[in-house]
């Protein structure tokens, strides 16, 4: 979506920025991993699609997508570059269309280098913040593979019920509402988080 093309949000562990295609070659690269396919359940695409698939995010008003940097690495120092620094992706979908304020969330650390760290943990904290403060969201939503324990865990710490299961997709569907008391606890756990001008390619933000 077009909303977030300029957003930089800083974060202890992370730093989100937009998907741009400057991040494509090694977005592609991470997807031909065949244990990220089937734990994304994507299919792999080429460079031309991945390209592509970029700019039609970037495009799309109910798709909001970040990459995840490893916020130690990026603010090493001023040359770094953002692709050296990529740890995975966190997205929201706003597809409901009888539901403007439900957003499915998802989060993929894709960098082996970077699992455990609580990357993923910090990422959905900042992206659930976003979407209430910015796209008016008080629903959220996560889709895991049964197989998927980590990933399960994380959101169950997250404040997220299990809602339901499909055999037939072999996923579990997550949920959690925005009342007051959880919209407080959200917005203390990014307290910390610094919203900042994002400039495509460029490292004037360090």
């Amino acid at each position: 979506m077009r909303l977030n093309e300029n957003v930089l949000l800083l974060g202890k562990k992370v730093v989100l920025v937009p998907y741009t295609s400057e991040h494509v070659p090694r977005y592609h690269e991470w997807m031909k991993s065949e244990e990220l396919q089937r734990l994304t359940a994507s299919e792999p695409l080429t460079l031309e699609q991945e390209y592509s698939m970029q700019q039609s995010w970037r495009e799309d008003a109910d798709k909001c997508t970040f990459i995840v940097l490893d916020a130690e690495k990026w603010q090493a120092q001023p040359s770094t570059t953002e692709e050296s620094c990529m740890a995975g992706d966190v997205n929201l979908f706003l597809t409901n269309v009888g539901d403007p304020s439900l957003g499915e969330i998802e989060v993929m650390i894709a960098e082996p280098s970077c699992r455990g760290k609580g990357f993923g943990t910090e990422s959905v904290l900042m992206m659930m913040s976003y979407g209430v403060t910015k796209l008016g969201l008080t629903k959220f939503e996560a889709k895991i593979g049964q197989g998927n324990e980590p990933s399960i865990r994380m959101f169950q710490k997250l404040h997220f019920e299990q809602v339901a299961v499909s055999s037939v997709f072999q996923e579990v569907t997550l949920r959690l509402t925005m009342n007051e008391h959880e919209r407080q606890w959200l917005l203390e756990q990014t307290s910390h988080v610094e919203e900042k001008c994002y400039r495509d390619g460029s490292s004037e933000s360090h």
